[in-house]
């Protein structure tokens, strides 16, 4: 499957995922359980869905009709200095992530919620450090 088709894929399949959450919001009277949040995650997810796959069909759309414009566009996707500069902006995005997330933890712990919930966030945190930390560790050893 080419990517203008996934990309038309991915931006029905969001569209579904927005018309079945908000189905089941509008229809259904006291859920409980998971079906209290699974509406509103396919709302959330299905939005994000949808933005992603008709971002990239515009995209793609606006290269085809303009390829100065896409040339343009490809060159500065390489670009050493803008890889750079994103590299180094995720970096301090997650340097900053570290410290918010395990601020959240604790503010959440510290209000009694759910143990479920906590753990849930604890393991995520740690997965993500863990990942950071097999990265760190990869790359230090191929420099």
């Amino acid at each position: 499957m080419n990517k203008t088709n996934a990309s038309y894929l991915i931006a029905a399949a969001g569209v579904a995922l927005l018309i079945i959450g908000v189905f089941f919001i509008k229809t259904m009277e006291d859920p409980q359980g998971l079906l209290r949040a699974l509406p509103c995650i396919c709302v959330g997810l299905g939005s994000g869905m949808f933005g992603h796959g008709m971002g990239e069909i515009m995209t793609r759309f606006a290269m085809k009709h303009d390829p100065a414009a896409a040339k343009q566009l490809e060159i500065e996707q390489k670009d050493e200095r803008n890889l750079a500069i994103i590299n180094r902006s995720k970096a301090k995005a997650y340097d900053m992530m570290v410290f918010v997330f395990g601020a959240l933890i604790t503010a959440i712990a510290l209000m009694k919620i759910d143990l479920t919930l906590v753990l849930l966030f604890v393991i995520v945190y740690m997965l993500i450090l863990g990942y950071g930390t097999y990265y760190r560790v990869k790359y230090s050893k191929e420099m």
